[in-house]
Formats: C-alpha cells, structure tokens, sequence
C-alpha cells in the first residue's frame, strides 16, 4: 500500500511537470508567432511578387492557425520562392527539406532602399531573438537532430525570406514537442486515474477487513466477560448451596448461559467468514478487471503512439518516425556494422500536378507513390514520408551497390504507374538520393548527402537516382 502511495505521488509531481511544461511550449510558440510577423512585415516590399505569399502567411499566423495549415503557407511561400529563379543567384535560401536558388529576381536590390535598410537593420535583432529560441529548444531536446540542423542554418540566415523560412520549421519542431507533452500529460492522467481508482477500491476493501477485526475483537470479548461472569456467579452460588439437587439445577442453567453465547458467537463468526469471503472473492475478480483494463489501456496507448507516427494523408511513417529510425539504424550500424542505404525521393514537378489538376489529384499521386514504395521493401526496411512530396526509405542489411538494383526497379515502377485525370493521362515520375549510411555519422550529416545527391539528380534532368 504504502508503495502504491509513493507512485501515485511520483505520478503526481511527473503530471505536475509537464503541465509546466506544456505551459513553457505555449509561451514559446506565442513569441515565435510574433516573431515570424515581424519578419513578414520586414521583408513586405523587398520583392512583390513575394508579397501575396507572405500577407497570407502573416494573416495565419495572427488567428494562430494550426500546424498542417501554417506548413502548408510555408509550401507556397517555397514554391513562390521556386518561381523566381530565372536567373543565376549568388546565395541559397534553405528550406526544410531542400536548397533553393536564389536569383537575381529574389534578391533585394529592386526594392526601395527605405524598405531595404529596415529590413536589413532589423535582421541581426530577428536573428538574435530566433537564436535563443533554438537554444531553448536545444536545452530541452539536446539530441533531436532537427534541433542541431536549425542552429546551422539559423547562422547561415542571410536574408528576411531564409530566417522566416528557418521559424517556420522552429514553429513546426515547437508544435510538435507541444503535442508529445501534452501526449504525455493525458497518458500520465490516464494512468494516475486507474491507479487511483485500484487504491480506493484496494482502501475499502482493507477497511472492511480492519472493521471485521475490530468487530471481531469486541464480540470475543463481550463472550469472555460473560463466560467470566457467568462462571463467577457460580463459584458464588455454589458455595452458598445447601443440597446437590439445587447445585445441579445451577449448574446446568449456568453453562447453557455459557453455551448460548459460544452459539452465538460462533453464529457471528460464520457470517462474518462468509462475508469476507465473498468481499474477497469480489477483490480478486475486480482487479483481474482492473488488470484487463490495464492491459487494454496500454494496447490503445500504444496504439496511439503509433498513429502519432503514421502520416494520416498516405498511411506511412511520418517524419517523427524517421527520425527516430535513423538514430536507431545509426547505433545499430555503430554496434553491428550492417550496412544501412538511406533513400531521398522526391516526386518530379510535383506543383505542376497541384496546379494542373487540384489538389485532390495531388493527394491521390501521393498516396500511390508512397503505397508503390511500400509494397516492394521487406518489412525490416523503412519508409516515411519527410514532408510535402518527398519520401525516405531506410534499406537495412542493403550495401549501397544493391540498394540502387532496387531504387532503379522502384523509380521505373512510379513511372510506370499510369495516373489519368478524367482521361488525360498524368506523368509521375520521381528523382532520389542514394548514400550509404556511415558509422561516424550523425543524422544530419547522413540526411545532408542523400539531400545533395537528390538534388544533382534535379539537376541532371530529374527521373533519376544519383548516388552520393
């Protein structure tokens, strides 16, 4: 009992805990909201065609709009970015997932030196304040390799359009480890209820025993004070008796007197045997109950978790399940030396579906691109959607040189696929980055070369792999 006690009180400080928090995660993603309006009015003005884009990321952000929402303008915002390179650029702006030009177009030069100083000289402050942002981040997950990544590229932010670019992927990280938190708490709050409902129950139960001792201890003594009296009070008849037929007559009526209260305590005691037996025979099948419903909350907990890392759009791993993948494909390969490919896909003109043919399409061409992957690795390999329309598989026990037999089978496979819209036919096809994983990596290092690899297959013509 006194154990059950010490972990409902654990339970309590732990549920305490993360309530502050998740309070600590709001707070920091309301500055990081105000934080990423400021840099869309900053960078208002610097490129028109920019701006559109940019009106409608800061209008989300004021009627604090939700995650998948907030990506979705910072999709757009990247794609405008895309736009623009009709020139040769001389700096990057680096989104979450991919290295965009940026041209001659892009870069600040037309727009009005008034706007252009404001912006510049608001820059370093922005900078400031959305570096101690991801050092609050990196104190709280000092190994999330997201976290690692975002403090590299938050120093090689050289522009309005990068550093927003870098918050909005902060708001995303933020976001997440919010809703992990607030996961946890509702677990804890789960758990902490049936573990106070088995103490309460558990409580009684000891409660009714300690009342039948107690009940137990008076009926033999109230037995005890009348066996005494009774035998007292014929001691005392018994000397003052003048023949044998009257001490008989004593006698025999004083211990039926003794008989009738042993019946009746032995009466008592039956019934309280009874009773207690059937309380405890109530006990034990609730808490075979209680171990049901323990086990069966942990199914669904765990059940939970697993949707948590299930891309609801085309029903594979998401990037929270990547992430932590990798990491445990890393240590493995540090321990068992196992070869491990990593694979970067990304779907080839993949906005020109959107805008060719809705969006509807677009979801329908990620879903079967991402059940053609799934279908052909075995189920000790891994793939996951990354984000937008790019994939990444994690080929396990594969050494590079085999890894691209398969990558080669499943890039003809998605072209081969045969998507039509009302009776057009729609081309997919899609271009990947192949790297074997090394054991001194860390997993942005391994993720950087697939990354760079996909994008010299980009650059090659896409429709094809290129090996790092």
């Amino acid at each position: 009992m006194a154990e059950a006690t010490d972990w409902k009180a654990k339970h309590l400080s732990s549920l305490r805990e993360m309530e502050v928090e998740e309070r600590r995660w709001r707070e920091l993603e309301k500055v990081l909201r105000r934080l990423v309006n400021r840099l869309c009015a900053a960078a208002m003005g610097i490129e028109p065609r920019l701006d559109a884009q940019l009106s409608k990321l800061a209008e989300a952000n004021r009627r604090n709009a939700e995650v998948t929402e907030l990506g979705a303008r910072h999709d757009s915002l990247s794609d405008a970015l895309k736009a623009l390179d009709s020139g040769v650029g001389t700096a990057t702006v680096t989104d979450f997932t991919a290295t965009i030009p940026v041209t001659r177009a892009m870069l600040p030069k037309a727009a009005p030196p008034a706007a252009a100083a404001t912006a510049s000289a608001g820059l370093p402050a922005l900078r400031a304040a959305a570096g101690k942002l991801v050092e609050r981040l990196a104190a709280s997950a000092p190994r999330d390799p997201r976290v690692q990544e975002l403090k590299a590229r938050l120093g090689t932010a050289r522009d309005d359009a990068a550093l927003a670019a870098v918050l909005l992927n902060v708001a995303d990280v933020v976001a997440e480890f919010g809703a992990d938190v607030a996961r946890e708490r509702a677990v804890a709050v789960a758990i902490l209820g049936q573990v106070t409902e088995r103490l309460d129950e558990m409580a009684g139960y000891i409660g009714g025993l300690n009342k039948d001792q107690k009940t137990r201890l008076d009926d033999a003594d109230v037995l005890n004070t009348s066996v005494l009296s009774q035998v007292t009070s014929l001691t005392s008849a018994a000397r003052s008796a003048t023949d044998i037929g009257s001490l008989r007559s004593l006698v025999a009526e004083r211990l039926e007197g003794v008989a009738s209260q042993v019946r009746d305590f032995r009466a008592r005691e039956g019934e309280r045997f009874v009773e207690h037996t059937a309380r405890a025979d109530a006990m034990r099948a609730r808490i075979e109950e209680l171990e049901i419903e323990s086990r069966d909350l942990t199914r669904s907990l765990e059940m939970e978790r697993r949707r948590s890392r299930i891309d609801p759009l085309t029903k594979v791993a998401n990037r929270a399940a990547f992430d932590e993948r990798l990491l445990e494909e890393l240590a493995r390969l540090q321990r068992l030396h196992t070869p491990v490919t990593l694979v970067l896909w990304d779907i080839d003109r993949f906005k020109g579906i959107n805008d060719s043919y809705g969006h509807r399409v677009g979801d329908a061409v990620l879903r079967e691109v991402a059940g053609c992957l799934a279908a052909r690795i075995r189920t000790t390999d891994f793939v996951a959607r990354y984000g937008g329309e790019e994939f990444v598989m994690l080929l396990v026990g594969t050494a590079l040189d085999e890894a691209v037999t398969l990558v080669e089978t499943l890039r003809q496979a998605i072209g081969g696929m045969g998507f039509h819209f009302k009776g057009t036919p729609v081309t997919v096809t899609a271009s990947c980055g192949v790297t074997a994983l090394r054991e001194n990596d860390t997993p942005p290092s391994a993720f950087d070369r697939a990354d760079g690899a996909l994008y010299s297959a980009k650059n090659q013509g896409r429709n094809r792999y290129v090996t790092a």
